[in-house]
């Protein structure tokens, strides 16, 4: 599931959608904030264009509300039903998962949006 060649590990290790061979990003470390969603142009191994149209990962943003609320619905239930917090604990694990994850989620978000769109081909990979 998490191997070379699903979709799966195209969007938890933030690589090209068709090669799978080179980050997209421009810094692997989603915590530089000005580089959070710095994107080469192209790949350099297989020359996959990630912006596809211009505005392309507008749509993005829809798949980070849902992303979001994963990670609030996790916050809540290892805060709730894990520490045993009050109602106003809750509330501050939610708020704090989600700035403190707002970096991981909005690439996690992109890699998934760009992988709905693009496929694994086996013939572009580095044997």
């Amino acid at each position: 599931m998490f191997k070379k060649g699903s979709k799966v590990y195209s969007i938890f290790t933030g690589t090209c959608p068709k090669c799978q061979e080179e980050s997209m990003y421009t810094n692997k470390n989603p915590y530089v904030l000005t580089e959070t969603l710095s994107m080469h142009e192209k790949c350099s191994n297989c020359g996959t264009k990630y912006k596809i149209e211009p505005s392309f990962f507008y749509g993005a943003m829809y798949v980070s509300y849902g992303v979001g609320i994963a990670f609030a619905v996790a916050a809540f239930v290892i805060s709730s039903f894990v520490f045993d917090a009050t109602l106003n604990g809750i509330f501050i694990a939610i708020i704090a998962t989600l700035i403190g994850f707002m970096p991981v989620i909005m690439r996690v978000s992109r890699n998934i949006w760009i992988n709905l769109f693009m496929s694994y081909d086996k013939k572009l990979a580095k044997k």
